[in-house]
């Protein structure tokens, strides 16, 4: 099987993330995409909210999309979420499968500062969401990366064709064109917390989950004071 691996905080998951997960998987025709939420994001100092929370609203979008499954490999680990060491363990655990690793061309450009970043090479291939606008330079450092194992795809939602343009089982790069999505997780929080809509932003089961736990509770405003 072809698995799409998209990891994240998903703090809270959001159609910024659905909805480039589902192109990709479409473009590529992939078997599945798995949801990986991190437990402890080594760039990050932590998460609003738990762990648990954020594994069960992932469920819940897997479970309204079908193509979306749940790896809850990094948020049952209790060091930090390095993805060499994540694919190294899938790989261990999933033989069988040919992964395919999601990003956008702003984490790829910082690719290099990653732990043991060329080590991900030789356990899977990786995808770049390239939305509009974003450009990659030629002076870059990771534009003779990119030249050297890039792979177009010649024809996108045949499968002949993608089978064809892959050589190898890991080490290609796809550039794949998502649609943007005005949506961010620090904005969604921010929307949420100040009693904002956010309806066009999340699903509604993410909705509800996060009314029913009250995740994100908007901020007690201080009354103006009488004269």
């Amino acid at each position: 099987m072809r698995i799409g691996i998209l990891g994240g905080t998903f703090d809270p998951i959001h159609f910024g993330h659905i909805r480039p997960a589902l192109e990709v998987q479409q473009q590529l025709a992939l078997d599945e995409v798995w949801l990986m939420p991190n437990h402890i994001p080594p760039h990050k100092s932590g998460t609003h909210v738990s762990t648990d929370d954020r594994l069960a609203m992932a469920q819940l979008v897997c479970d309204a999309f079908p193509p979306l499954k749940l790896c809850a490999i990094e948020a049952l680990r209790e060091s930090p979420s390095y993805t060499v060491t994540t694919l190294q363990a899938l790989k261990q655990q999933y033989p069988q499968h040919e992964f395919y690793f999601l990003m956008g061309m702003d984490s790829f450009l910082g690719l290099q500062s990653w732990y043991h970043w060329q080590g991900i090479f030789e356990l899977c291939h990786l995808v770049v969401c390239q939305r509009p606008g974003s450009i990659l330079s030629d002076d870059h450092p990771m534009h003779d990366v990119l030249a050297k194992r890039e792979s177009a795809l010649m024809a996108p939602f045949e499968t002949e064709s993608i089978e064809a343009s892959i050589a190898t089982n890991t080490g290609k790069i796809f550039r794949v064109s998502v649609t943007e999505q005005p949506f961010s997780s620090t904005q969604v929080r921010t929307d949420l917390e100040q009693g904002l809509a956010i309806e066009d932003a999340l699903p509604v089961c993410i909705q509800l989950y996060i009314k029913q736990h009250q995740l994100y509770a908007p901020k007690a405003r201080n009354s103006p004071q009488k004269s």
